[in-house]
């Protein structure tokens, strides 16, 4: 039977890695007999545009009966004077709390031929292999009260409210020592505990999930301590677990560290192995419609996808040694481009990547 993928291209240069991705999902449905049926719809700003809203309701369904989802971008200067509760994010937010998304994991892997990409010196990111599990759908993204109020004074305060209950702490845990357990079984769980009480609770839950997994090893680090440690000393990291908040400044700091933000995928999964995957770079809408993007972070996306969501793991290591085939070509776009290397646009590496897939 076909798995369903519903494409969300949404905004920026969203269209146009993701049309590299189709490429590639094309070439193994149509070269090695991949069975799937892909669907697209609109998110994000694309979808205000058209109907008014950033996560329409046929939207939503869509995605709800797909297998998988597969997001471009969302968002761009154009829509920020829009009511918050109307910006492109908030489709993304919603499509997350809608699906149930509350494990997003975002590698940080460093391939051996973008070792002087990085900012940093090679032999502190090199064999860079680092897992962060952010969770995705608590947290001050979405604790209550939230907004702006007026006080009696005539000033305005601005509230969010970070908030946790012990289980949604602990299915995160168990997805971190889970995954830990099939890489270097190590852990590191972060939080600001000497400040607040909901991270005081999380590293309570933390450590008695980490006693159901005595093969791991559970260690803690303040937010702060690790946002430097991760420039500082990076590769003493195996799976990072953290709040939403924690989770998504950490990842863009753990991104650079690889050369490119531009290289780096995600997967966002729901209690029943249903995920959503993207890049992490955004919409980078001053790039937008100028051929120029790397789209190599969602096609990694769609090799996660494969292999948590569709049990295609296969096909998920022939799109990675095919990524890996065209960096050995010397390929480059313009943001891991160096010297010795031919830079290429958006559409010409996600050919490149198509002809190494027939010959992996």
């Amino acid at each position: 039977m076909s798995k369903k993928i519903l494409i969300l291209a949404g905004d920026g240069i969203g269209p146009e890695i993701v049309a590299e991705a189709i490429k590639v999902l094309n070439c193994l449905r149509d070269d090695f007999g991949l069975a799937i049926d892909m669907q697209e719809a609109l998110v994000g700003g694309a979808a205000y545009d058209a109907e008014g809203h950033p996560l329409p309701e046929s939207t939503l369904d869509a995605a709800k009966a797909a297998d998988a989802v597969l997001l471009g971008a969302v968002g761009g200067a154009k829509w920020e004077p829009l009511d918050i509760s109307v910006r492109p994010e908030k489709g993304l937010l919603g499509l997350r709390a809608g699906l149930g998304l509350f494990a997003n994991l975002r590698p940080a892997i460093l391939y051996p031929q973008l070792a002087d990409a990085s900012t940093l010196k090679p032999e502190v990111v090199s064999g860079l292999d680092i897992l962060i599990v952010r969770e995705l759908t608590g947290g001050i993204y979405f604790g209550q009260p939230r907004g702006v109020e007026t006080l009696e004074s005539g000033e305005r305060k601005g509230i969010n409210t970070l908030t946790y209950t012990e289980s949604e702490i602990e299915r995160i845990c168990r997805v971190a020592f889970d995954l830990a357990g099939k890489r270097g079984k190590r852990v590191c769980s972060v939080d600001k505990a000497n400040v607040l009480e909901c991270t005081e609770l999380w590293r309570e839950v933390a450590i008695r999930v980490g006693a159901d997994y005595p093969d791991c090893e559970l260690s803690h680090m303040y937010v702060d301590n690790a946002a430097m440690q991760l420039v500082r000393a990076p590769k003493q990291f195996d799976v990072m677990v953290t709040t939403n908040m924690f989770g998504d400044i950490l990842s863009d700091c753990a991104a650079q560290l690889t050369g490119s933000i531009g290289m780096l995928p995600s997967a966002s999964l729901n209690a029943d192995g249903q995920g959503m995957y993207e890049p992490i770079h955004g919409s980078a809408p001053d790039i937008a419609g100028k051929g120029v993007a790397n789209p190599l972070a969602t096609i990694l996306s769609v090799a996660m996808m494969l292999r948590y969501s569709l049990n295609e793991a296969g096909h998920a290591d022939r799109i990675e040694q095919a990524v890996s085939a065209v960096l050995d070509q010397g390929l480059r776009t313009a943001d891991i481009a160096s010297e010795g290397t031919t830079t290429v646009g958006t559409a010409a590496m996600g050919d490149a990547v198509v002809a190494a897939l027939r010959e992996v």
